[in-house]
């Protein structure tokens, strides 16, 4: 208004005669313009019924739901919430098909229109096909809708009908027959020190078995009646059921797995098939969460000013991962200019950009944690190999990950085809399976507080071994000092001596892993042989020379009892056993600096840690913070030799029913011949049991000859005497009393 003033007065116009003007030639069009429709009104209305009636004619009653539709996509572009149309497109379609369900049934009555008549595919003249097939259309849009706005209740609407209808069938085909039992082993009974040894020589589990239900189906005795008793008798006693044999059991589970010719055969030992191990189906998360928690990212990114979007999301069995991009930083300069008016404009000039600093976003982890309602989160940054930013949200629902599953996959099966002693570890946060070469870690250390999993890591460690290595290829030497974790493989071949559980044996179980290893570096020199590979070259069975895998399941208790030897040991083994075959897989729940020491650390480079209590344990195992954030249950971070930063992963679970069954069929196939390692007939020399012993003094000659010359030496006088200190003296005295060398009383310490 103001330009066109200026412009009036430029021209010499008065503003007010010209807004008069202009209000004239309106008022004389609208006139002309109504005059022309009421000379032509007959005409115009017969045109506007004629269309009136083609529009009622194509969509009946159907055109309100067209202009419902109409209206929400205006108010969605007011609100400039188009987004929603491809976020939730289920919820649009589903509505579409409801009102298409809708708009069919208005056809049977005639107020469908001709879109209607489509719909239900119905001719003017109804007969009893026809209203069938409209009935069935209306009936499809009708579940296809449902499904679309409501998949989960649709979900669990059919597992419940087939379950049922599942359950129906079964009283059906089987309506006598007796489900199968299995006698458990009382609490009596099943002590290790009350069974009897058998005398066919089969090794038995010292623990009850568990999990019989999943593999034994060979019971065939009824299930006891219920007695009924009366309401003031005493409740009769409760009777133990019999003990199940065994051996029984061992056979069934030979009869179901061993004799199948598909097995593979090594130096006459059946490899187990993997159908012996349990798959458990995997929760699959639909995109349309990820895609919420994706805004929610987004949004809390510009709630703070930081220019992030997320261009990746990987789904994995624990967590998920978003990759965030990190956006631009720009400055603007401010330029001011005066158009052909003489008005003032201000426009903006981008001057500078520069990226958004990765600190900006990590020091929002704990907003972005509120923002998704998650109990924590872990921001890596930046992900290995990938521009971008790495943030791990838990998942609402967890998935346990099965040995089988990383097993069968085709990353295990390339380190297996290159290496005998491949490693199932678990699925990454992307859902992707990660595996590693024991002989080339070459030796793990696990950490991580009571209950996070590390026990279940190691028995999914020994079943993998298990499951593609004979006992002529890996021995074991398992030391348990908790008694209960690794005593289900206590009758397996492969055991170069029981279960170890007392702390005693433990230390000699480790003086004659070392003695063994020099002796293996003998046999290797006289074939020049530079690794065990070399020496396996041309050989086979029991001339091999079998890996000795070494598996401490708490260190700690063995750290109390001798620490300084055991740190000892330990280290010599982790610095010279790589080349004969010794690999050591040892755990903690305590990664304190008197348990895990610094010359242990050195000499375990691979490393994995569980959920930890704080950040002082998680810079102990893994020289960084982030091991306190996990959320435990076999959630860990696994850091191999070759990786800067540790690798986020859920660990394989490994069910009690599947570890005895792998015991079951390797006990089937035992045979004598199988040569034992005998531990406890090492001879231990007297200098190998002394914590250490300190270097022999220069002094100590002449200290001896002057006890040869004189009665009677004390420590004064061989510090008057030697012209030394008195604890230098003192010392000298006491390894003179030990030689058998009398002296005589002490006197006052004097000066030299």
């Amino acid at each position: 208004m103001v330009r066109k003033n200026s412009r009036n007065q430029a021209r010499g116009r008065d503003p007010a005669s010209s807004a008069r003007r202009r209000g004239l030639v309106l008022f004389v069009f609208l006139v002309s313009v109504a005059g022309v429709v009421y000379w032509q009104r007959s005409v115009i209305a017969s045109g506007i019924g004629s269309v009136a009636d083609a529009i009622w004619g194509l969509f009946g009653w159907g055109l309100l739901f067209v202009a419902l539709f109409l209206a929400a996509l205006v108010w969605l572009i007011r609100q400039q919430s188009l987004n929603s149309l491809v976020f939730r497109w289920n919820r649009w379609i589903g509505i579409i098909a409801f009102a298409l369900a809708i708009w069919g049934i208005l056809s049977f009555f005639g107020l469908g229109g001709s879109i209607g008549e489509a719909i239900t595919g119905n001719p003017p003249v109804l007969n009893f096909a026809g209203i069938l097939t409209g009935i069935l259309r209306i009936l499809l849009l009708a579940v296809v809708g449902f499904i679309l706005l409501a998949p989960g209740i649709f979900y669990r609407f059919v597992v419940f009908l087939a379950s049922q209808l599942f359950r129906r069938l079964r009283r059906i085909a089987l309506p006598t027959a007796n489900p199968p039992r299995v006698n458990l082993p009382s609490a009596e009974t099943a002590r290790p020190e009350a069974t009897p040894a058998p005398a066919d020589g089969l090794y038995k589990p010292e623990r009850r078995p568990r999990g019989l239900f999943t593999f034994i189906r060979s019971s065939s005795q009824p299930s006891p009646t219920p007695a009924i008793r009366s309401p003031g008798a005493p409740p009769a006693p409760v009777q133990a059921p019999p003990r199940q044999d065994l051996k029984q059991v061992a056979q069934d589970v030979w009869k179901k797995y061993g004799e199948s010719p598909s097995l593979v055969t090594v130096d006459g030992w059946k490899l187990p098939p993997i159908d012996i191990l349990d798959k458990t189906q995997e929760v699959q998360f639909t995109e349309a969460d990820n895609a919420k928690r994706a805004k929610l990212i987004e949004e809390a990114f510009a709630s703070y000013g930081v220019d992030a979007k997320v261009v990746q999301i990987n789904a994995g069995p624990t967590v998920t991962q978003f990759g965030v991009e990190p956006g631009w930083d720009r400055k603007y300069k401010e330029t001011k200019e005066k158009d052909k008016d003489g008005n003032v404009k201000v426009r903006l000039e981008e001057t500078n950009r520069t990226r958004v600093k990765v600190d900006r976003i990590t020091s929002l982890a704990n907003d972005l944690a509120l923002a998704l309602a998650a109990p924590s989160l872990r921001i890596e940054a930046p992900v290995p190999g990938k521009s971008i930013v790495g943030i791990e949200v838990p998942n609402t629902v967890s998935t346990a990950v099965s040995l089988r599953g990383v097993v069968e996959t085709n990353s295990f099966q390339k380190v297996q085809a290159k290496s005998k002693m491949a490693l199932a570890l678990g699925k990454g946060a992307g859902g992707e399976a990660t595996a590693a070469d024991l002989a080339k870690m070459p030796h793990l250390l696990i950490a991580g507080s009571t209950g996070s999993g590390k026990t279940v890591c190691l028995n999914a460690l020994i079943c993998c071994l298990l499951m593609s290595n004979t006992p002529n290829d890996v021995r074991f030497v398992l030391i348990d000092p908790k008694r209960v974790e690794l005593t289900s493989f206590n009758s397996i071949p492969h055991l170069a001596a029981p279960v170890i559980v007392d702390a005693e044996k433990a230390l000699e179980a480790l003086r004659w892993l070392s003695h063994e290893m020099d002796q293996r570096y003998q046999k290797m020199a006289t074939v020049s042989a530079r690794n065990i590979e070399t020496y396996n070259k041309n050989r086979s069975g029991t001339e091999k020379m079998s890996y000795l895998v070494l598996v401490i399941d708490e260190l700690a208790d063995l750290m109390m009892q001798s620490g300084d030897e055991v740190e000892r040991i330990l280290c010599r083994l982790a610095q010279l056993s790589r080349a004969v075959g010794i690999h050591l897989v040892v755990a903690t729940q305590r990664p304190s600096v008197d348990v895990v020491t610094g010359l242990i650390k050195a000499n375990f480079p691979t490393r994995i840690s569980f959920a930890v209590t704080s950040q002082v344990d998680s810079r102990t195992i893994l020289d960084m913070v982030g091991a306190e954030k996990l959320l435990g249950r076999g959630d860990m971070l696994y850091m191999p030799t070759e990786a800067d930063k540790p690798k986020r992963l859920q660990g394989c679970y490994v069910s009690d029913p599947e570890i005895e069954r792998l015991v079951y069929f390797w006990n089937s196939q035992r045979k004598e011949e199988v040569p034992s390692l005998k531990i406890d007939d090492l001879p231990i020399t007297q200098s190998s049991t002394r914590k250490g012993s300190a270097p022999e003094d220069p002094l100590l000659m002449e200290a001896r000859k002057l006890a040869q010359e004189h009665a009677q030496v004390s420590a004064s006088f061989l510090q008057r005497r030697l012209r030394i200190g008195y604890p230098r003296a003192a010392r000298l005295m006491e390894q003179l009393d030990e030689e058998g060398v009398e002296g005589g009383e002490d006197d006052t310490p004097r000066g030299s």
